[in-house]
Order: C-alpha cells, then structure tokens, then sequence
C-alpha cells in the first residue's frame, strides 16, 4: 500500500471514477457531523480573508483500490474506507455549484462541475466522479444533475440542503470574494492522506481490519505517554504522586477534556480536542531534558484538574456563591460554558478576582446561555465565543464586568430585555433546547417567588404541562374563537399559543390535567404546592388574553433573574433572528414538501401576515415556493423577482411530486406541519412515550379506554385495528398507551436481551384524532432502521395498503395514515407487523 498527503482538488481531479462497493453501508452522515466540517471549513475561510496564514485543514484518510478499466473508460477507484467524507464533500461542491448558479455566477458553475463532479467526455454512469453504493446513488446522481428530485428525505438530500442553506447564510458583505475563498478553502485546503492498495491486495481485508480495530489511544493517552518517556528519572514518582491521582479523580473523559481546557485557557482557543496530542506536544517540546519543568507542568496541570473537578461536580466548590451558580450550570448541562468557568476559577486561585465576583460573572454566563435559548439564537459559533474567552477578557477590569462586556459584543448575540419579552410571547418554548433546559427555566421561574414552602425539586417528579392544551377538545376551540382575527381560525390561534411560555407550567399532575376544559384543570391546579399553578388557577378563563398576560408577567421576572447585556437594547439595523431561522427550515424541506404561512410563524413565533411579507419581499430565498396558504394553494401576492425565468410555484412543485386538485390545492400528505419543520432543524419537538419493557406491564384501564374511544369515534375501524393488536402481541410484541385523555396506543417490541433492551414501535394510534402515526422519527435512531433502506422498504410496504401515501420526504419525520384504513385492510397492515418483526429478529441475531 502506497500513501500520499494530497489536497481533495487533486484527489479527484482527472479521468477517474470513486466507486463505493457492495459491502460499505449507506451514506449516514448527520446534520452533526455536516456542522462540525462546516465549523472547519468557516474558520479557513476567515483565516483566509484576513491575511493569516492558512495551513491545511487536515480531514482524515481515504483508502482506494484500483478497479476494473474498460477501452476508453475511466479510471475505477474502489473506495474501501473514506467514503462518508468523500461522499460529502461532493455534496458540498454540488450545493457550492447551485449556489453559484443562483447568484448569477454560472461561469464559476459550470467551472466546479466540470473540475470535480463529473468526467466531462463520458456518459452513463462513467460521467460521475463518484459513484454511491446502489441504495444512494438515484439521491446522488439528482444532486448532480439537479433534477427536481434533488434534496430529498434521506441522508443525501439532507446533506445537499445542510450546505446550500449555510451558503445562503454564510456569505458577508462582499460576497463575492466569500464564495470564492469557499471554493478555494474546499478544493485546496483541506488535506487529505489517500492510501492506494496495491494490484493483489485482498481489499476485502483491508476494509475488515480498519474497521475491526481495537480501542485506540485516547489523546490524553497519548500525552501521558510522551510526557513520562521525557521523565525518565522522576516519571514513577510523578506518576505515583501528581498523574495517577488526577487520573483516578476525573475519569477518562473529564481528564480527556482537561488536557483541551488546559490548552484553551493558555490562549490555544483554536485548538480542536481531536488536535491535544499534538499541541501539548509542540508546547511542552522546549522542556525536554528539564525534568523540573516538566514534573511543575504536571503538577500544574493536576492543580487546574482539581479547579476543573469543582465545575463538574459543583458540591466541592468551598465558596457559596460561587457553589451556588456551578450548580446551577450544572443543572443546565452542556460544556459550552467550562473554557470560561475554569479561567474565573484559576483567577480566584492566582488572588486576581474574588469567589464573588466570579460567581456574578458565571450568572452572567447563565444568562447569556438561557437568554439565547428562550429567544432561540442560533447556536452556531456559540463554542467558539467561549473559547475565545479567556483570551479576549479585559483584564483590567473586574472579573464580572469584564465577562458582561465580552458577551455583550455584537457578534455574540445576547438578547436584550425587549428581545426577550417578544420571545416569551411568541416563540413556541417548548420545542427549545433540551427538556431538563426548559424544566430548568420554568424551576426558576418557580423560585423567583419566594414561596415560604418551597418545593424540593429535587424529589419532585414534575414535567411541563401544557394550560391550553396541544390537543384541545371543542370546547376549547368555541373559546379561542372568540379572540380570532379577521380570516384566522381557532385551530391557527391555537397553533400560535400552545407552545409558548405563557402557556406552560411545571406539574406532577400532567396525566390528570390531559386536555380537560379549563374548568377542571382550574380544580387541580388550585391544589398545586407551586405559586405559578395558584396564579394561573386564579384566572376566570384561559385564552389568547390570559397567556399573553402571563407571558408578561413571566418577561418580568425573566429579566430580574437573568440581567441582559450592556446597554440592553439591541443593536439598530440588525436583522431579527426569526427571519434567520425561517431561511433555515425552508432550505431543510425535502424535495416534494410545502408548507404554509401559519407553520412557519408557529415555528418563528411570528405571524402568517409578516411571514407573506418577508416572502413577498424576498422571493428569492431557497424554498420560498413551497410556502402556501392553509388551503394549500400558492398565494395570489407570491412573485418571483422581476426578470426571473423560473417556473410558477405549482409547476415546480408538481416537478417534485406534489399533486394538485382541480382547484389548485396541494395534496395534505406532502405538508409539513410546523412541528416537523422544527425536527428538520434538529429542535427537540418529540413528544415523551410511557414506556415499559416487560409484557406483562400493560394497564388495564388505559386499554378499555383506548377500546372504548376508538369504538366511539371510529366504529368501522375498531375491529380491524383490536385484530392488528392480537397479531402483534401473538408476534411477542406488547402494548403501551399514552397518558392524555385522548389514549393513543404503542405496539411495543423489545428486539434485545435481558441485560439489553432494544425497544421499538412501527406506528402510534390515535384514536379519537383518528390518525396513525408512522414512527420514522423514532426508528431512525434503534437498529436496523437507522439504515435509510429499511425505512424506505417499511414506507414501500406500507404505501401498497389502499388508503396510505406517505411521502419518501418524511422517513425521517412521523408522518400518518387515517385509522379508518383498518376497516378493510387489517390483514395486510398484519402482514407488515410481520415484516417488521422478522427484520428485528433477524437485526438481533445478528447483533448477537
């Protein structure tokens, strides 16, 4: 095997196809993984537009074989290992390619699609650079040839829209020169080791022992190594007395992280925790010989161990104040904020600043994390800006005032009191960040009164209730109609409501509350241990008026808890961060999708009139087309800018697959709700399953109320769906059902061991709302339905069931069936289960 370091231009460039064979998995590549190589990729472009010297990003190994050469064909290159990174950086140049076309630029077009994607004289599947594996390549090639298809529901299509919607946002004033320093970066700086075995290479081994390998070395493994052979004399020592003990202390991965901190708060901000070897190394180079110097860096790194233990387990902390706000940090979760919390912890330690003062610079911290949350920031670069922390710091100021200041810059995004309180009114908190970070807002929230009978949190078992429920009975409805506005339906009234803070609450009571009227929920909460619930128990009713008077009330208290930045206001002429966020979820539409104006202010915490506007204003944002009205039909304001060449809206959309009625409505399967527009930007809107993995478990009650609603809503169903479930427990499946008036039903299957369990279910049944939800959300994550394939092959089979046509878009959404579908078709519903089922065992044996 021969090997070469070569920039990824030069890997692809000539007469040459990357062919990836039979027995490498399907491209799984996610939103992730695609964000940490854009985050790379964003910090040579700005090394490069600012004059710095720009080293070559390194991006890992590629391994070729060669292959088969026909008269007059390509080169054939078999990719043995390497091919989620070649794969996606072809998608990077596809959606750079499409970009360029857009703006105007199809000289530069046409230049990337001639240097990498394609052999320019060859036709057939000779033409393409990269050829996938059979399960990707139709998602391929339509990205390639930008056919109407391109960016689809899988794991292509989602890479291909990740990259042409960081273009989009990407580019700065001179955009111009952005895009070509883009170019540049991706054809020339990133560095690549392609690895090429040799003609009798049994390639098949080769992919076996690259990806069969033992644990490696971790980085700190690696350190410790090197720095003990330069101690040849005191290392047994220093091992015994500074190493071994820190060791013990933090664990693998803290100590890991540690190493990187460490770096990070010498100034080293740019250092990637995949590049500590190597640093640490370079830094600690000098010392070699001096073995005191290097037995005083270890112990220093061991006193810096012991600060940095403090953070993760906040109890040893000597200082209250200082206890206080790390537990709270704590209780938030993450490690965005440890490069700056470590550096005020090592003031205090040098005599620099006081525990105080540092504790009111870590609140500050805090509030700049929930702040951004509420008002659902982007958290792009959020990393970043603490790791330039400790380096960026004023030093000749207070610990606190200095942390304020630094936050408050302008490119760091800390919403201001008013952003803040628009925020509390409008946007649907419940789809952000994590659920402990929204139970850890309403906790404090909680706290901020003062109770003289707090509640112990900490036993507690509360989770967010929604007042206004997510799925409201009509009485509900007859309410909210009363506060609608002119041609706003209660169903978007509510839509508008349900999910913002105003409207939520912290109880142990969520499964007696369900979707009651008010009136009963008054009842409950009015025995509620937490002044919020009392408060909102006092109310007469609960509409538009009430959640928008305490979602003020909340904004109050908000702002005393978490101070805003210096100067409070936010910066005249800057963009409003929901515009930002709208681009976003209309470039991560599959190809064949719409939505409507009322889904995406649900999901900016807008409205569906200055949502038109935008787009009426700016046509040319990506997936603008596939905005309709709730009816589904294109509205009569929507104009591509003048001059433009393309096609109507409906004829793009039919080019992709949306059927129209006679009437010019777009068919309600291919739209998404703005529930899944938010799980496309990777917003956290699943909704908690009860779950219980022993067949036994199955409540009683909550199956003769399932039985009794689906029986009352949907007669002719009822039988059909009681024998789909027989089928599926005779199969060794069981059934759990939901809490919530509304009893929705879960076939449950655990495919795994008894020290193991491997829980799944193909569908949920609601059977009052009368849907069946396919559950491809939930399946991509548990094996073997993380393979696009498998899912594809459930949607296949399901599709061939008269009465369901689930879009391939949604495979990685929930999309659904009417329930009425099991009153003639049962049995071939059964026999999926039995699909289904077969897969799972097959998918256990094979895990062992």
């Amino acid at each position: 095997m021969r090997a070469q370091e070569i920039t990824f231009l030069k890997l692809v460039q000539g007469d040459k196809q990357f062919q990836v064979p039979l027995y490498q998995r399907t491209y799984s590549w996610g939103r992730e993984q695609l964000k940490r190589l854009w985050e790379d990729v964003g910090e040579l472009v700005d090394q490069h537009l600012s004059g710095e010297s720009t080293a070559p990003h390194f991006l890992g190994s590629v391994v070729l074989a060669p292959g088969q050469i026909q008269a007059g064909g390509v080169q054939r290159w078999l990719v043995v290992d390497g091919q989620q990174r070649l794969t996606t950086l072809m998608l990077a140049f596809t959606a750079l390619r499409d970009h360029l076309k857009e703006s105007g630029d199809s000289r530069a077009a046409d230049r990337v699609h001639r240097q990498v994607l394609v052999n320019e004289f060859h036709e057939g599947f000779d033409h393409y650079r990269l050829l996938p594996t059979q399960a990707d390549r139709e998602a391929y090639t339509a990205c390639v040839q930008s056919r109407a298809e391109a960016g689809g529901g899988d794991n292509i299509g989602a890479a291909y829209r990740f990259f042409r919607g960081a273009l989009a946002e990407g580019q700065e004033a001179d955009a111009q020169r952005w895009v070509e320093t883009v170019e540049t970066v991706l054809k020339d700086l990133l560095s690549i080791v392609e690895i090429t075995a040799e003609p009798g290479d049994n390639v098949y081994r080769i992919f076996e022992s690259i990806n069969n390998t033992g644990v490696g070395l971790s980085q700190s493994d690696l350190l410790r190594n090197y720095v003990f052979m330069l101690l040849p004399k005191r290392g047994e020592r220093v091992y015994q007395e500074l190493w071994l003990p820190m060791q013990q202390a933090l664990g693998p991965k803290n100590l890991e992280l540690l190493v990187w901190l460490d770096l990070v708060v010498r100034g080293h901000h740019k250092t990637k925790q995949s590049e500590i070897y190597r640093e640490q190394q370079k830094r600690l180079q000098p010392l070699a010989g001096d073995e005191d110097a290097l037995q005083r860096e270890v112990a220093q790194l061991a006193e810096r161990g012991r600060r940095f233990l403090r953070i993760v387990e906040p109890a040893r902390e000597p200082s209250a104040a200082l206890r206080t706000v790390l537990e709270r940090l704590a209780a938030w979760g993450g490690q965005t904020h440890y490069p700056l919390a470590l550096h005020l912890l090592d003031l205090v330690e040098a005599g620099s600043t006081t525990p105080e003062d540092a504790a009111e610079a870590l609140l500050y911290v805090e509030s700049y994390l929930v702040r951004r949350l509420i008002c659902q920031t982007p958290t792009t670069n959020l990393n970043r800006i603490f790791m330039e922390a400790p380096k960026e710091l004023e030093t000749d100021r207070p610990a606190a005032e200095a942390v304020r200041r630094f936050l408050s810059g302008r490119r760091r995004r800390w919403p201001s009191d008013e952003e803040l309180r628009q925020a509390i009114r409008s946007k649907p908190f419940y789809w952000s960040g994590r659920p402990t970070q929204r139970g850890y807002i309403l906790r404090r929230l909680e706290e901020s009164y003062r109770s003289t009978e707090p509640v112990d949190f900490d036993k507690a078992s509360l989770s967010v209730e929604h007042v206004l429920p997510q799925r409201p009975a009509q009485a509900w409805f007859d309410l909210l109609a009363d506060e609608t506005e002119e041609n706003q339906s209660p169903q978007e009234l509510h839509d508008l409501l349900v999910h913002t803070l105003g409207n939520l609450t912290l109880t142990g009571d969520n499964s007696k509350l369900s979707n009651h009227p008010f009136q009963r929920k008054q009842q409950i909460l009015e025995s509620s241990a937490l002044r919020m619930n009392l408060e909102i128990a006092s109310s007469e009713r609960w509409g538009k008026a009430e959640i928008m008077d305490r979602a003020d009330r909340l904004s109050a208290r908000a702002t005393e808890l978490w101070p805003g930045p210096i100067g409070g206001m936010q910066p005249a002429g800057e963009e409003w961060p929901g515009w930002a966020e709208l681009r976003a979820a209309l470039v991560a539409m599959p190809s064949g999708t719409w939505t409507t104006y009322g889904d995406v202010a649900e999901l900016i915490g807008s409205h569906p009139v200055p949502v038109g506007a935008y787009l009426g204003s700016n046509p040319t944002v990506i997936g603008a087309y596939r905005v309709l009205t709730s009816e589904g039909k294109v509205s009569g304001a929507f104009r591509w800018e003048e001059g433009s060449d393309r096609q109507p809206p409906q004829e793009l959309l039919k080019g992709e697959g949306v059927r129209f009625d006679p009437s010019g409505r777009a068919h309600r399967s291919r739209r998404l709700t703005a529930a899944e527009l938010a799980t496309l930007l990777g917003k956290d809107v699943s909704q908690p399953v009860s779950r219980d993995p022993l067949p036994d478990s199955e409540n009683p009650e909550a199956a003769e109320r399932f039985r009794n609603q689906l029986q009352e809503h949907y007669p002719e169903a009822s039988s059909g769906v009681q024998s789909a479930l027989d089928f599926w427990r005779g199969q060794g499946g069981y059934l759990n059902y939901g809490q919530y008036e509304e009893t929705s039903c879960f076939p449950m299957l655990d495919a795994g061991t008894s020290q193991l369990p491997h829980l799944m279910w193909p569908v949920a049944i609601y059977p009052v709302s009368g849907t069946v939800e396919v559950v491809f959300q939930y399946l991509k994550d548990r094996s073997p339905f993380e393979d696009t394939e498998q899912r594809r092959e459930l949607l296949n089979r399901l599709n061939k069931i008269d009465g369901i046509e689930l879009p391939e878009a949604k495979l990685e959404l929930r999309p659904s069936f009417p329930v009425s579908v099991f009153a003639e078709h049962s049995d071939e519903f059964c026999e999926v289960l039995d699909w289904f089922v077969g897969v799972a065992a097959l998918d256990l044996a094979r895990r062992g």
